[in-house]
């Protein structure tokens, strides 16, 4: 039996991530690409075969064969889209973040809940195969006592859409932290399984690209999208903290942007029995308390198909799986608590 859905926003992540992934898969068709612009709708329906290129979303949420939509708009637009479409009886797979914020992202949970349908939250790195090699080997105790975590997302100068809605924090909730570092927080309260958020303290810097003109950069993601003439860049470029949990202290730097022309994009698992340094979306390294240390060599398959079946394979069954939005909602909570820190300068308590 096929699943007819609809995807929602066909822009960068569409064509990056979901789409190539849901093109693999058999069983699946897209009856509906909606994007405002209709070129790029037109685009998914040239290339990925969809059935209608449309730019009003309601079109699809009215129509009883589409069950499931993919919202992968701006994330401003996450909590209209997905609340409407929850409210149709749609299940709904919505890029992350959540939404903007933690209140709005409630309640979208609790929609989701009046109405028996499924949300699921695009946190790829959940179902990359090194992730889910290290949350087993956590589960087997390999490592002891994780008690402190550190990760590292940090950039030379590639601050994205400079100008755009990347950096105008009414319509993407934040900067760096809630672009990239929601990932790695997520991942990382993944691995450590339930643990409970105890205090974070926290601070923001956007100091790259005060002056958006004059910003010099190695690369710029959906550069397409940047305004340098007339744009906001009001959203963090640098993110710094440390978090308590009743598991494992967590700290942490991020960095669209910063003045050292080095990359590091990793997070280590501090136990007492062994650690593990990830490389971010690659292979890890498995420090051993008898001084050795091995580097597992083995296929990393394609979160985004993984996590894509995964959601589809759900919607038959009706599980909550590991990305379902009650899954989530404490990586949500963990974003608003680092912003509120940076804001009112003060560690803030759960």
């Amino acid at each position: 039996m096929f699943i007819k859905f609809a995807i929602i926003g066909c822009g960068r992540i569409a064509n990056f991530a979901h789409l190539p992934a849901l093109a693999k898969m058999e069983d699946v068709r897209i009856k509906y690409a909606c994007d405002l612009l209709i070129e790029k709708a037109n685009a998914v329906v040239e290339k990925y075969g969809a059935e209608q290129a449309i730019t009003d979303y309601k079109v699809a949420l009215a129509d009883p064969e589409v069950q499931t939509v993919f919202v992968l708009t701006p994330n401003y637009a996450h909590y209209v889209i997905t609340m409407d479409a929850l409210k149709a009886g749609k299940n709904v797979m919505c890029e992350k973040p959540i939404t903007v914020n933690y209140a709005l992202s409630k309640e979208m949970a609790d929609e989701a809940e009046k109405q028996g349908k499924l949300l699921n939250i695009g946190v790829c790195n959940r179902f990359q195969e090194s992730v889910c090699r290290i949350e087993q080997m956590n589960k087997e105790g390999l490592l002891g006592n994780i008690y402190h975590v550190y990760c590292s997302f940090r950039a030379h100068r590639s601050i994205p859409g400079l100008g755009g809605a990347f950096t105008n924090k009414k319509e993407s909730g934040g900067g760096v932290l809630i672009d990239w570092g929601v990932h790695y927080l997520d991942l990382i309260l993944y691995i450590l399984g339930g643990a409970e958020l105890k205090s974070v303290s926290a601070n923001t810097y956007c100091e790259m690209a005060k002056d958006m003109k004059a910003y010099k950069y190695t690369g710029m993601w959906a550069e397409e999208t940047k305004d340098l003439e007339n744009g906001v860049n009001d959203v963090d470029d640098f993110v710094t903290g440390f978090i308590r949990t009743n598991k494992a202290s967590i700290s942490f730097n991020g960095a669209w942007a910063q003045n050292i022309a080095k990359k590091d994009t990793y997070i280590d698992f501090l136990g007492d029995k062994g650690g593990v340094r990830l490389d971010y979306c690659g292979h890890f390294t498995f420090f051993k308390d008898d001084l050795t240390e091995e580097r597992p060599e083995f296929d990393i398959p394609d979160m985004y198909y993984r996590e894509d079946s995964d959601f589809l394979d759900a919607c038959e069954t009706g599980r909550r799986n590991r990305s379902h939005i009650s899954n989530i909602l404490e990586s949500a909570k963990l974003l608003d608590a680092i912003y509120q820190s940076a804001e009112e300068k003060r560690e803030i308590a759960f």
